[in-house]
Order: C-alpha cells, then sequence, then structure tokens
C-alpha cells in the first residue's frame, strides 16, 4: 500500500536544513537577544505550536478535524498547576490558599498524587491521551466522522468547560489556578532565570515532538493514516481496522496536547477552563489551516505566526486582531489552499518569482523511456 502520495508536496533535502538551521538559531541566539518578556511570549508560541503538531497528525494526516483539543491542552496545564500549587504550600505547610478561602480543611483525594513530580510527569501526557483515547473510541467504533466528528468534540468541550468552571471548591472554578508566584528550581515560576530554562525546554520538546510525529507518519502507520483519511471504506475492506489506528492517532495528538498545556500554563502563569473555550480550540485548527496542513513544519509555522502576529496587533490595535484573523484564514483557504508552507513547498513562491521574470522555469527533457511521453523534471 503507497499512500504517501497523496501528501502534500515536501520540501528538499536543502530547504529542510535551512529551515532547521534557522529554527535552532533561533532558540540560540532569543535568549541572549529578546528581553524575559518578549522571551515569555516566544516561549508560549512554541508551546502551542506543539499542540498545533497534533492537530496536523490528526487532521492533515488521518483527516479527522476535532475542535474540542483546548481539553487536552488545560488536563496538561491544570496537572503541572496542581503540582507547582502543592510544592509551594507545602513549603509552608498549609493547603493552596484557594482552598483555605471556601473553607476547604483537607486536600481532595485527587490532589494528593500530584504531590510527586514523576507522577505529574506522567500525568500531564497520559491523562490527555486516555481521555482522547476513550472519546476517540466511543465515536469512532460508530463511524461518526467528518463534521459530525467536529460537533461531537466541540460538544465535549463545552461540557469540560462547564464542569471545570463549575468547580469552584475542587479547582478554584472560573478563576483557575495561578502559577506564576509558585516555585520551581527553587524559584519562583515568574522569575527571569525560570523563564529561560522553561524556553530551553519548550524548544527542546518542540524539537522532540517534531521527529516523534515525522516518524509516525514516516513508516507503514503513517501509509495507513493517509490511506484512511482519503478512502476509508476501501481500507476497511483491506483488512485494516481504522477504529484502532484512529484511536491511536487520537491518543497521541490529545498527549501532545498535554505537553502543549503545561509548558503554556507555566509561562504563561495560569491556567482557567477558558482553555476550553470553543474559540481557542478554533484558533488551534487555524493555525494549522494557515501554516499548512499535511507539512508537519507548517504547523509549527502557523502556530508562531498567527500568535505572535496577535500579540503585536493586540499592543497597537486591541480591537483589531479578530478581523485580521479573519481575513487572513479567508485569504488562505479561498487563495491558498494548501496553507503558507504548503504553497512554499509546491514551488509557488518560485513561480511568482518566474511570473517576474526574476527566475527561469524549470526546464524539462524528454525521458529515456521508449514512448518518450514521460518528462523527467530538473
Amino acid at each position: 500500500m503507497v499512500a504517501s502520495s497523496t501528501l502534500l508536496p515536501q520540501p528538499s533535502r536543502w530547504i529542510r536544513v535551512a529551515i532547521w538551521v534557522l529554527i535552532l538559531a533561533v532558540l540560540v541566539a532569543a535568549p541572549s537577544v529578546l528581553p524575559v518578556f518578549r522571551l515569555n511570549l516566544l516561549g508560549r508560541f512554541l508551546s502551542l505550536a506543539i499542540a498545533a503538531l497534533g492537530i496536523d497528525l490528526i487532521w492533515g494526516f488521518t483527516g479527522i478535524l476535532s475542535l474540542g483539543q483546548g481539553v487536552f491542552f488545560a488536563l496538561g496545564g491544570y496537572a503541572v498547576a496542581m503540582f507547582l500549587q502543592l510544592n509551594t504550600s507545602a513549603a509552608a505547610g498549609m493547603l493552596p490558599e484557594f482552598f483555605r478561602l471556601y473553607g476547604v480543611s483537607s486536600l481532595p483525594f485527587f490532589w494528593e498524587p500530584f504531590r510527586s513530580p514523576v507522577f505529574t510527569l506522567i500525568a500531564l501526557w497520559l491523562v490527555p491521551a486516555l481521555v482522547a483515547a476513550v472519546l476517540g473510541y466511543l465515536v469512532f467504533r460508530n463511524r461518526i466522522k467528518g463534521v459530525y466528528f467536529s460537533i461531537l468534540t466541540q460538544a465535549a468541550l463545552l461540557v469540560f468547560f462547564n464542569f471545570f468552571n463549575g468547580q469552584q471548591k475542587l479547582i478554584n472554578g472560573t478563576n483557575g489556578l495561578p502559577t506564576d508566584t509558585t516555585v520551581l528550581f527553587g524559584q519562583q515560576v515568574g522569575s527571569e532565570p525560570v523563564q529561560r530554562v522553561l524556553f530551553w525546554i519548550t524548544g527542546l520538546l518542540l524539537i522532540l515532538s517534531w521527529f516523534f510525529v515525522r516518524w509516525v507518519v514516516r513508516g507503514r502507520f503513517g501509509d495507513v493514516l493517509i490511506a484512511i483519511r482519503d478512502d476509508e471504506p476501501r481500507i476497511r475492506f483491506t483488512g485494516f481496522n481504522p477504529v484502532v489506528f484512529k484511536t491511536i492517532v487520537f491518543a497521541i495528538a490529545g498527549a501532545l496536547a498535554g505537553i502543549s498545556g503545561a509548558l503554556f500554563t507555566v509561562q504563561s502563569g495560569i491556567v482557567t477552563p477558558q482553555f476550553m473555550s470553543v474559540p481557542f480550540s478554533i484558533e488551534m485548527v487555524i493555525w494549522v489551516a494557515v501554516g499548512g496542513r499535511g507539512t508537519l513544519l507548517g504547523a509549527i509555522f502557523g502556530a508562531v505566526l498567527i500568535n505572535y502576529g496577535k500579540s503585536l496587533v493586540s499592543e497597537a490595535l486591541p480591537q483589531s486582531w479578530l478581523f485580521i484573523q479573519g481575513a487572513l484564514f479567508i485569504l488562505v483557504v479561498t487563495a491558498l489552499p494548501q496553507g503558507i508552507l504548503g504553497w512554499f513547498f509546491a514551488g509557488g513562491f518560485r513561480n511568482l518569482l518566474v511570473r517576474a521574470g526574476l527566475a527561469r522555469p524549470l526546464a524539462t527533457y524528454p525521458s529515456l523511456e521508449l514512448d518518450g511521453q514521460e518528462e523527467v523534471r530538473l
């Protein structure tokens, strides 16, 4: 089975090398060049790119459009926030402050395991993955897909949002759990040294996530995912069970969203039920669509581009960003359906140069095949 031919055009080896040199240069130079505020923002955007990779995996390669990734993102954020709250309050020999405000005298049972950093590091990706696996299996086994699947994920998002929003005495409800005044590495999480370390950790995990997702989609498993995206009934008749593959890949995307949420929480200083809001989950899809779904690098590019643009525009024109984001999304969908990097990898930029007379068209020569009909592109 060869399904990889249906992928978007991939960049040449030299383009990939150039892109990774640029990414590594940014990661190395940013802590020395950027003030801590800008470095913190960039770290947040890189953490969001990890969630975007998960969406590209399920949407770009498997054809699963989820509008509820905010659930898994928030679960990862709450896991790390609970650990930081307990770690800080334990030093003072008391419960986290919001428990005392609501008159809670004993720690809820589900908080206890988060005293352990090892448990937290496992839970922040495993819990979202398990929730995604259960939700995905229940939906996929009933062969629900397309727009109906998207609607169901958004419905699940609203259920989780309302549940977390109402748990004032357990997780501080709508106010969320702050992390900026908690302690990590012996210092406040919001301090400059900790934020610089978190930036490096985020960059490293983003690179590892990219290599992991690329490994998933490059092998036989990835071929099956693409075949499911293009013709699920046919892949079922060949003996494969799409439910298993879709559940696994949806769980992987959930785990990536959990890691992303944990990193974003410690760099933004708080986790709230707003991470499960409908607009935020839709924004995640926009990042991938703008960057170029099915390219992986496009997901990273789109997440950083959109969020950095949002930050810059919001500073100058706070009321204008939603209009600009909407216009950008419409422009990309209508003019660049492959996304910005998808268009670039497909030779769109070179074609512009050719039309402007700044580059020569790619030459073609008759093939050495006997029929002489095929062409070889140089």
